[in-house]
């Protein structure tokens, strides 16, 4: 092998790592959003684990965190919750944030 392909291997490499990280913290950040939500939506028990369900399968309608935002708004306006937009992507910024610090420290 030339150092060409060790270069591109190891581009490739680091690359697949990268996306797992991101799919990984952006799955638990979802679970962590949705528990989050769920307390201020007065919900528990198995009502909590099943909202906390929705919100990650939200994330599948479209890329990015605009589906979330939009499934989590719209709960919280229907129940009359007062959280707004730039609150909840604050929320959202915070929790990313601890779900990479937990993945980078093994838990």
């Amino acid at each position: 092998m030339t150092t060409f392909d060790d270069r591109e291997n190891a581009f490739e490499a680091k690359f697949a790592r990268d996306e797992n990280l991101r799919f990984t913290a952006t799955a638990r950040r979802n679970r962590y959003l949705g528990v989050w939500a769920a307390e201020k939506l007065g919900l528990s028990g198995p009502d909590a684990d099943a909202y906390v369900k929705d919100v990650i399968r939200s994330d599948f309608l479209e890329p990015g965190d605009e589906d979330v935002i939009a499934k989590v708004l719209t709960d919280f306006k229907a129940k009359g919750v007062a959280v707004d937009d730039k609150e909840l992507r604050r929320k959202l910024l915070e929790l990313t944030g601890q779900a990479l610090a937990e993945i980078e420290a093994g838990k």
